[in-house]
């Protein structure tokens, strides 16, 4: 395992990281039954290297958070660095478990003081490295909110803030803000070699700036990249949002990228991670883990063997121009939380509508 410092903070954080949505919340179809054993993937991990734990205190409602506690003591709290969310007021708000609706935000300081306590006494620890606003949106990006953050960075519990952006491909707007203006310690956003956009653009800015980096979520384009499936997958989790035209055209991406995987010996899942890897403003990958093969594919990928930049070159121009397969080829891109028409874009929640892939909407689109 290498490790990554992000710029402008102390934080040292290994390439592979940690999430424990996939057994810390229903979404992926784990039940709580299952608990046990993405605890004992989380503290495997942590012997494989991993020190980057990243949760989030909306999945299923604090379950999640707490399943961490178990690691903490096993690693030990200054072994690791402890990421969760905050954002959402399930306290008022809850939704059955594995339900896709997006549930009721708050981002006030009162709600944040509240949430941070929360939180902390969850994963009984008196401190966070990491502190994420999740799925922040365009209009609730204020001063304010940084205000905030910074007196709770002060007060020392929480050393550090950033953004986690969704819950779709896109939000661009808000991660130039808060790279740009907020100087936010990390932003996170779906990145991969299929989608990447905003990603890329994200990491060119980070480049530029004197503070921060980028974790990849969803880096495996939501198993595309992993070799997993075929024309007759089906899906019953939130894969089910994503357009048909993702595994039809993502197959055939898939096998014009063969021969780079061939080259470096590797799996297609790894070649993924080395792809974001390349990127030196990438702080961190974090792919789903459900199974303990996933996590030693994964984590071997992380040996500093990297793309060259022909490579590299290579596949945005594949990416540019489609991958030569046509429009219906084109990754989702959608720029902006909200719409022109000033509707909030989300594909988890209902009664709104949304746009296609492909398509490309709201400010500065």
């Amino acid at each position: 395992m290498r490790y990554r410092r992000i710029k402008g903070t102390n934080l040292e954080v290994s390439e592979l990281a940690f999430g424990n949505f996939i057994f810390g919340s229903s979404m992926w179809g784990k039940t709580a039954a299952e608990e046990p054993e993405g605890i004992r993937l989380q503290n495997l991990a942590f012997d494989l290297g991993v020190t980057f734990f990243d949760t989030g205190d909306a999945y299923d409602n604090g379950r999640a958070e707490k399943m961490m506690t178990d690691t903490i003591a096993y690693a030990g709290r200054d072994k690791i660095i402890l990421s969760t969310k905050f954002g959402y007021d399930f306290y008022s708000d809850a939704v059955a478990t594995g339900a896709h609706r997006e549930r009721k935000q708050d981002f006030s300081p009162v709600f944040l003081a509240k949430a941070l306590e929360e939180s902390l006494c969850r994963m009984k620890t008196d401190y966070l490295d990491l502190w994420q606003a999740h799925n922040l949106k365009l209009h609730q990006m204020n001063d304010e909110l940084v205000e905030t953050l910074e007196k709770l960075k002060q007060s020392g519990k929480i050393r550090h803030w950033g953004v986690a952006l969704g819950p779709a491909i896109g939000w661009r707007e808000e991660g130039v803000i808060a790279i740009q203006q907020w100087q936010a310690a990390v932003v996170q956003t779906v990145f991969n070699m299929l989608e990447q956009h905003p990603g890329r653009e994200f990491c060119e800015l980070m480049d530029q700036a004197s503070i921060g980096g980028v974790i990849s979520r969803v880096p495996h384009s939501s198993g595309i990249l992993q070799d997993i499936y075929t024309l007759d997958s089906t899906f019953d989790d939130h894969r089910k949002f994503r357009d048909r035209n993702w595994l039809v055209y993502g197959l055939k991406k898939v096998e014009m990228l063969r021969h780079i995987q061939k080259k470096h010996g590797c799996t297609m899942g790894q070649l993924a991670i080395k792809w974001l890897l390349t990127w030196p403003s990438v702080a961190s990958i974090e792919p789903n883990i459900s199974t303990e093969a996933d996590l030693r594919e994964f984590a071997t990928a992380c040996d500093g063997k990297l793309l060259n930049q022909t490579e590299m070159l290579e596949i945005q121009n594949l990416v540019e121009s489609d991958f030569n397969l046509g429009a219906q080829a084109h990754a989702c891109d959608l720029k902006s939380s909200v719409s022109n028409s000033g509707i909030t874009i989300s594909r988890y929640q209902r009664g709104e509508p949304v746009p296609q892939c492909g398509t490309r909407v709201g400010v500065g689109s």
